[in-house]
């Protein structure tokens, strides 16, 4: 009879194992820099655009793991690109981040030289209109490093670091840094742009 209820204890024990893949989903969020180690890290070099829609598509994990990332700091990821080829590299990304699942209002697109001919043709309506599609919020958002502190937090921000001054430059990557709610998509020099962030990305 003793042996009766200990049968139960060991079914519960192997599925216990069972339970431990199922944190797997968890990592999903991968705003956090911890986790680049973990399992997700190898997914993300080799498409790292590609991988960004689970960060869409887990904002109810998200909670649980802002707990472990109390700074909150954006993914950080570099596209090396000269700045003639920088812009072309940032519409490679805005397309793989829209054909991987994310949602064109998530993205928000800076440029540090000449503006996104996109966002000199929405000026040429007027400011009014412009920032109306940007308050709208249903579409990517392209605006120029000099007006980018105007615009709003958006889950993904994409800087082309296409030109511009040192200054410009200096200043647009921590704005956007800042404006990057779970990922910063930076395309440049790489070197530029390490010395500006002060950090190896």
């Amino acid at each position: 009879m003793p042996l009766i209820p200990e049968e139960p204890q060991i079914h519960e024990s192997a599925q216990g194992p069972r339970i431990a893949p199922t944190p797997r989903p968890v990592p999903g969020p991968r705003p956090a820099a911890p986790p680049r180690p973990g399992r997700p890290g190898p997914l993300r070099p080799a498409p790292p655009v590609q991988r960004t829609p689970r960060d869409a598509a887990k904002p109810a994990p998200g909670p649980a793991r802002t707990a472990v990332q109390p700074s909150a700091t954006p993914q950080v990821q570099l596209v090396p690109a000269s700045a003639e080829g920088a812009l072309d590299a940032a519409e490679e990304a805005v397309d793989l981040l829209l054909e991987s699942g994310r949602a064109p209002g998530d993205v928000l697109v800076i440029t540090t030289g000449e503006p996104h001919p996109w966002a000199a043709h929405e000026l040429s309506f007027g400011e009014a209109s412009y920032w109306a599609q940007h308050d709208a919020g249903d579409d990517v958002f392209y605006v120029g490093a000099s007006a980018a502190a105007r615009a709003k937090t958006r889950p993904v921000v994409v800087v082309a670091v296409n030109g511009g001054s040192a200054e410009a430059v200096s200043a647009a990557l921590p704005l956007a840094l800042g404006r990057a709610g779970t990922l910063l998509i930076v395309c440049g020099d790489s070197q530029r742009i390490n010395s500006v962030l002060g950090t190896g990305v």
